[in-house]
């Protein structure tokens, strides 16, 4: 039986995968989503390459890095089930579920440029892209930093990375039309 302790060196490992993959999926979405606005023939060109990366990306990395790290994590809670009686794990958990649903929206979005349907604009494909962001340091600073972190300081410094991560979609977005 594995040690607790590579267990959860696992677990980091697939969760860094996994995370590889919810941050390069949308700009691969947003890539296609600009391709697909371009003249004949280099729409077509681009948006089958992107979209081949997309298939690669979502099913050879994305998905198998999201099913081991679930399946790391039960085992890990398995291994020491005292942590489910923490508030902060409470919390966490709350986080991961909210990460399997962005996870699952994303898979939608998929699912559709893989069809040729491009419902979002790239600016809000941006925007959507920014959550995963907020996920990793939500999660991180939870398991990291535990009991320290009080309830509202954690979500005063949430609400500052959002702020800050719009901040730079709008600066980008603006020198982008210079």
């Amino acid at each position: 039986m594995f040690e607790y302790s590579y267990i959860k060196a696992l677990h980091i490992i697939f969760v860094v995968n996994w995370f590889a993959g919810l941050f390069y999926m949308p700009r691969l979405f947003i890539y296609a989503t600009e391709a697909n606005e371009k003249p004949e023939p280099e729409k077509s060109i681009l948006v089958k390459q992107l979209q081949l990366m997309q298939r690669k990306l979502w099913y050879i990395i994305t998905w198998p890095s999201a099913v081991i790290t679930l399946c790391l994590a039960t085992w890990l809670l398995v291994r020491q089930p005292a942590f489910l009686q923490l508030s902060w794990m409470h919390i966490k958990l709350a986080f991961v579920v909210g990460l399997y649903l962005y996870h699952f929206s994303l898979q939608i979005i998929f699912s559709n440029q893989q069809k040729g349907i491009f419902n979002q604009t790239s600016t809000q494909l941006r925007i959507w892209n920014e959550v995963a962001t907020i996920f990793l340091f939500a999660i991180v600073f939870l398991v990291v930093v535990r009991t320290n972190l009080s309830f509202m300081t954690g979500f005063i410094g949430l609400a500052i990375l959002v702020i800050l991560l719009m901040l730079g979609i709008k600066l980008y977005k603006l020198l982008r039309k210079e």
